[in-house]
This record gives C-alpha cells, structure tokens and sequence, in this order.
C-alpha cells in the first residue's frame, strides 16, 4: 500500500458505490454530493496505488483490483456490525442497545405490540426508536445506525440498499368514528361513507393508496377533512368527532377502549402489512428475532380476518 494506513471513510464510500452500482445512487443514500464521493474514491484510490473502477460507457465496473477490495471491505463490514452490535451488548453497567427504525406511516398501536417483546427479554435491552421516512431510515440501516426498520412494505428493487424483508403479519381495515357520527354511518356502511367526513393517511403511503382503490370499488367519494401522516393524530381526531377513520383491525378493541369510538365495518378485502427490514437474510439481533417471532405467532395471528 503507498500510504501507511487506510482511510475507512474512504473504504466505506467506495464499498456503498461498488454495493450501489454508481456514484449517484451512493450519494443520494449517503447524502452526500456525487463530487465529493467520487473525490474521496480518487483518494482511496491513489493511498493504494491502484484503480479500483474503470469506465465502461456510462457504467463504472469495477477493476480486479477493485473487485478484491470491495471482497474485503463487504467482510470488514460486516464484521463491524456485528462488534457495534457485540460492544452494545456487553457495555459494562448499561443494557445492550436496540435501535428501531419506525417509518412514519405505521400505526403506533400496532408498532407498540410489535416492540413488546423486546421489553420482555430475559437481558434487558435498551430501545431507541427512530421515526422518519422509510428512505432516510434504510440509509441509516445501510451505514450500521439502525439495527432493523419497521415498515409497510417490503423494500424495492430500486432501493439501493441490499437488505432483507421480513413479513411479521397482516391485519384487514376497520373505519372506526366517534358514537354520535357512527350512528348515522353504521348501517349502510360503507356505502354511507360517500359525502361523509374522512380523516385518512398520508398520500403516497401504502394505506392511502389501497384505501382511494377501495372507495372507487364501492363507488363512494368521501370529503377528505385531514391526511395524516401520524396515526395516534388520526386516531386523536376521530375521537373528537371530526370524520370516519380507519384503523387495522387487529388492534380494533385497543382503539375503542383508547379513543372511546364506535366501529363501522371492515374495507372490503384491504390488507395492511408489516415488515422488519435488516441487512441480514437470517435475523441474529436477539431482540429482533423476538419481534418477528412474537409476530407471526400473537400479535397477527387472527388479523387476517379482521
């Protein structure tokens, strides 16, 4: 090696662009500018006196040089995780750390039943959860600052992140209001929905899409009184009146006790479903593992009925 020692950022930046394909994709994950990426590969590059990519076309394809490179820094990263993960587990007088990314679509209510577990180990374990956008979250998941995402759906070929989808369960839709406005939409619901007041998620979530598909089914169009992206202010709103809210339904007797609404019915075939995403095929975080064992065999097990 021409210099003395490695610069692991510059490893790293390299491994995330070898891993992604392209500097561009890299530097949206890392938030970074694709100037500054290629600048740091360019050192990297002359601290080990070899190229590690080459032009072909528009496509970097990497070097054997690189393609040596990118073998040990995919297993020196690895092997960071798992001493990250060992260290938080073994720090002297403090519980081995979870940290959980929440995307921001998913029902607290649900979220709290999927986290239980991970209160009721045998070692304690200190969670941090981390609410944001799901793409935020899986670079963060990416880079080793996120131990497992919590989803609402699986993650996308064109997510350029290499992690793994695990289905913890589903739960059909149930509308839910407030006694006074459920007397008036329970019996011919859902066709009572059509010109009533709604309160529904946040465009462009998985939920709202399957929701809007469902209305033109049934052929209602309900007036949208507020979108949100946070379900506990949903629920808080529906509880004060101001329109018809869905909810899944394996947490219908929680939101009923909680927010002292009334059910309406089901939406029609609409599943809701929930996911842990982690950069490992086999979950070996054992606070994870608890999670989606717990799951697939409580926390869902009746929902897909409704």
């Amino acid at each position: 090696m021409a210099g003395d020692w490695l610069n692991y950022h510059h490893l790293l930046y390299f491994w995330a662009v070898a891993r992604d394909g392209g500097v561009r994709r890299a530097a949206e994950r890392l938030f970074l500018s694709p100037q500054t990426l290629s600048g740091q590969i360019r050192e990297l590059e002359l601290s080990l006196g070899e190229r590690l990519f080459e032009r072909q076309g528009r496509r970097l394809v990497l070097t054997e040089s690189g393609r040596l490179a990118y073998r040990y820094a995919d297993e020196i990263f690895t092997l960071g995780d798992e001493m990250a993960s060992a260290l938080r587990g073994n720090s002297v007088g403090r519980p081995p750390r979870l940290v959980v990314g929440i995307a921001d679509v998913l029902p607290k209510l649900v979220v709290r039943h999927i986290l239980e577990p991970a209160f009721r180990l045998k070692d304690d374990v200190r969670v941090t959860c981390r609410e944001d956008r799901t793409e935020r979250l899986l670079a963060e998941l990416a880079v080793h600052e996120i131990d497992v995402v919590l989803s609402d759906a699986p993650v996308s070929a064109s997510v350029a992140v290499r992690a793994f989808s695990h289905l913890l369960g589903e739960s059909a839709v149930t509308f839910h209001a407030a006694p006074k406005l459920a007397k008036s939409l329970r019996r011919r619901f859902p066709r009572s929905l059509d010109g009533a007041p709604v309160l529904l998620p946040a465009e462009g979530s998985v939920l709202r899409r399957s929701l809007d598909q469902w209305f033109d089914e049934v052929g209602v169009r309900p007036r949208v009184v507020a979108e949100c992206q946070d379900s506990a202010l949903l629920n808080a709103l529906g509880q004060d009146g101001f329109g018809a809210f869905p909810a899944p339904s394996v947490v219908d007797d929680e939101v009923r006790r909680r927010y002292g609404v009334r059910s309406l019915g089901v939406a029609g075939e609409i599943r809701e479903r929930f996911y842990a995403v982690s950069l490992q095929r086999r979950v070996r975080n054992p606070a994870v593992a608890a999670i989606c064992e717990q799951a697939r065999a409580v926390t869902f097990f009746h929902s897909g009925t409704g």
